[in-house]
């Protein structure tokens, strides 16, 4: 008799009628979640890329905010890998826990991009004045002292074809020299136009650079954290659309689930 099975009349509409429909809604995460996936390669690639090509130059710095910030994004990065790994495993088995899973994981993505960012602008407008107080003290107090400065000075000296923080003549009040009287360098051989043992011997305007690191090291260290921002609180911004999708499809499916049973 038409009234003796159980009534399955709720679940259809439930799940297939409508743009917001389950199988609609799992359709447009499948889409989101290949943005958020790039999204986090992209992140995780400028972490990455941070680490790898300027973290010598952390050591001339006073504090960790840039450090922090490459970390920050390094770490949001990978949780998005795992975070979209888990949402096409929440689709494809319609499983609610798995879903409130995701969105507490694109939550924690937004603040840490977010706060990631904010560090960046905020550090960026900050980085100049620390850089002009601190730069010229490092360079005469730690170089030949602290392995990881002598190795940042000497980097930054031969890829921006600079000497000192700045002018060269500034090696002259170094700690490097004043305590080693018998070295005859001038200047570290890494100022030198052609780097080589001794080569710092002559400061003539022929065998060395004459001009100071610092506004080189200023400008680069801006535009990256500029990157570095952009990055962290433009991305951040499509975490919001997956946690109002992830949120819809999860009322959908309880809903279907309580009209089911």
């Amino acid at each position: 008799m038409a009234g003796t099975g159980p009534d399955t009349s709720y679940r259809r509409p439930a799940r297939d009628r409508g743009c917001c429909s389950i199988n609609f809604l799992k359709y447009v995460i499948f889409i989101f979640n290949f943005i958020f996936l790039l999204g986090g390669c992209a992140v995780l690639g400028v972490a990455i890329w941070t680490l790898a090509q300027k973290h010598t130059y952390v050591a001339l710095l006073t504090t960790a905010t840039y450090a922090a910030t490459a970390y920050l994004l390094l770490l949001a990065g990978i949780i998005v890998v795992f975070a979209a790994l888990l949402a096409c495993c929440a689709i494809l088995r319609e499983d609610r826990c798995y879903l409130l899973v995701y969105t507490f994981l694109l939550l924690l993505v937004f603040l840490i991009e977010a706060v990631a960012g904010v560090l960046a602008y905020v550090y960026e407008e900050q980085v100049m004045a620390e850089l002009s107080h601190t730069l010229t003290s490092t360079f005469n107090n730690n170089y030949m002292i602290d392995p990881d400065v002598t190795q940042a000075i000497d980097q930054m000296q031969i890829e921006y074809h600079c000497c000192g923080a700045l002018t060269f003549s500034q090696w002259g009040d170094s700690q490097w020299l004043r305590e080693n009287p018998g070295i005859n360098n001038t200047v570290p051989d890494s100022c030198c136009k052609t780097p080589s043992p001794y080569c710092g011997v002559r400061n003539h305007p022929s065998n060395i650079w004459y001009n100071g690191c610092i506004h080189q090291f200023e400008d680069e260290l801006g535009r990256h954290l500029l990157i570095l921002g952009a990055v962290g609180c433009g991305i951040c911004l499509i975490q919001v659309f997956g946690m109002i999708l992830s949120c819809c499809l999860y009322i959908k499916l309880k809903d279907v689930d309580e009209n089911y049973f």
